[in-house]
């Protein structure tokens, strides 16, 4: 099932104290915002974000296929939430820096679509405030691992660390806030990894974390309480 569901939010959330125990990588000190909240296991009609974003993770062996132009339609719909919930921020002061996808760029199932998100976020700046923001890909992944949503084991922030490379050179000129960009806030392991190397090459420049959506829990019936 691909329905459209034009409810998926446009605003951002912050992480707080009742939602942070819910990604149990992240610290007090964190600032981390999302659009929408996804469930995991529960398809694409349970809510407006899990349309988007199971439709957004579609993988790149389904290119082809009649159901390829969801996922196209669905990296642009988070383009203009995010557009539309940065509202009247003057986005000149950060960099955007995307989370790299857990597959090597010589990987054939190598999926940029967040890159592709933010250019679009970019042509929606650029229409309504007239400048460009600062997309920078600063961190690659040299080998390819299971995509978090498709394992049960998952790295650790310092085995991702390991797999990470900072490109150096583009490090050049990047603004005074970093925007660690990705779809899903699950555990945020890697928003901790993507912190920790962008931190130490550029020290005093404070990192924060834009997400599509934060996965939550799934509730527990009362029936399966044992007693």
């Amino acid at each position: 099932m691909t329905s459209d569901n034009s409810s998926y939010p446009e605003r951002l959330t912050k992480v707080d104290a009742l939602t942070r125990g819910d990604h149990s990588y992240l610290h007090e000190e964190d600032n981390c915002l999302f659009l929408g909240e996804y469930t995991a296991r529960k398809g694409f009609s349970y809510s407006a974000t899990n349309n988007l974003i199971i439709n957004f993770k579609k993988p790149m062996d389904r290119q082809g296929r009649p159901e390829w132009s969801h996922k196209a339609r669905n990296i642009r719909k988070a383009a203009a939430a995010l557009h539309k919930a940065f509202g009247n921020t003057d986005l000149r002061r950060y960099t955007f820096v995307p989370v790299p996808p857990s597959k090597a760029s010589t990987d054939p199932m190598y999926d940029n679509r967040m890159m592709e998100m933010l250019a679009h976020l970019s042509a929606h700046v650029r229409r309504s405030h007239g400048y460009d923001i600062d997309i920078r890909e600063l961190v690659s992944q040299t080998q390819s691992t299971a995509a978090a949503h498709d394992t049960d084991a998952r790295p650790t922030p310092a085995e991702l660390v390991a797999l990470y490379r900072l490109e150096q050179g583009a490090l050049a000129g990047v603004r005074e806030g970093i925007l660690i960009c990705d779809d899903v806030l699950t555990t945020g392991c890697h928003f901790r990894a993507m912190e920790e190397v962008l931190s130490a090459a550029l020290p005093g420049r404070p990192c924060y974390g834009v997400f599509l959506a934060r996965r939550v829990p799934e509730a527990i019936d009362i029936e399966d309480v044992d007693w």
